[in-house]
């Protein structure tokens, strides 16, 4: 079964009376892979829901995000504020399966304008944050010569450098696939360099990734760590 008529079969056998659903995921898209799963956004006007739920349907690996109008807004609002909005995005770029009472099209629009306005300004503080622990990680990684721990300390500078460069430069982040997807669509050529170097410092090369992470440093003040101050 192709996965819209998977994802409204289950919508119409479980929530007969949803307000809105949506089908989102790389399911839908170029990047769908044998693991896809089924994300369904599913509003209801009031309990069971909120509650989040995965299952198997039709050999479909499932994941059911069932909400409210109003626990809706709050997930969104938290969401902005970490600057990471799945369910947004979910709701952006997904199909609309149901909309009973032109609830969905308000939220796709809504999730759309909230998406395009870009997540809320990074502090002065909250960058120094950032860049202490990038430097921290990047001096560990020079003075490590464990082959092992090398492979742990460039996976965790290629996840603090991209989170870096997207919040310097006012993007959304993401985690795991999402964050490398975040940062190739914000900087294609620092996505592909930065990861390129991580490979190459995990397999027992780390002077690329040491030159990338300063270079990225470099954006919002360089390095800290000497005079760092935290209260």
């Amino acid at each position: 079964m192709e996965p819209v008529d998977a994802a409204r079969e289950i919508v119409r056998s479980r929530f007969p009376q949803a307000r809105a659903a949506f089908l989102a995921g790389s399911v839908l898209t170029t990047r769908r892979t044998s693991t896809s799963d089924l994300d369904i956004v599913v509003l209801l006007t009031g309990p069971p829901a909120p509650y989040r739920e995965s299952l198997v349907h039709r050999g479909w690996p499932v994941e059911l995000f069932v909400q409210t109008r109003a626990a809706w807004e709050s997930f969104a609002d938290r969401e902005v504020a970490a600057r990471s909005s799945p369910l947004l995005t979910m709701c952006a770029e997904g199909v609309l399966l149901v909309d009973r009472d032109s609830l969905g099209a308000e939220l796709q629009a809504r999730a759309r304008a909230r998406l395009a306005a870009g997540p809320p300004p990074v502090s002065r503080q909250e960058l120094d944050d950032h860049r202490y622990r990038l430097t921290d990680a990047l001096d560990d990684l020079r003075g490590c010569s464990d082959p092992l721990e090398r492979v742990h300390l460039a996976a965790e500078l290629l996840v603090r450098a991209s989170e870096f460069a997207l919040l310097a430069g006012g993007h959304w982040l993401g985690s795991g696939k999402w964050l490398s997807r975040r940062l190739a669509e914000a900087d294609p050529e620092l996505h592909h360099r930065l990861s390129t170097a991580a490979a190459g410092a995990a397999a027992g090369s780390p002077a690329a990734l040491e030159a990338v992470v300063v270079e990225v440093l470099g954006r919002a003040g360089g390095p800290l760590w000497s005079g760092y101050l935290r209260r």
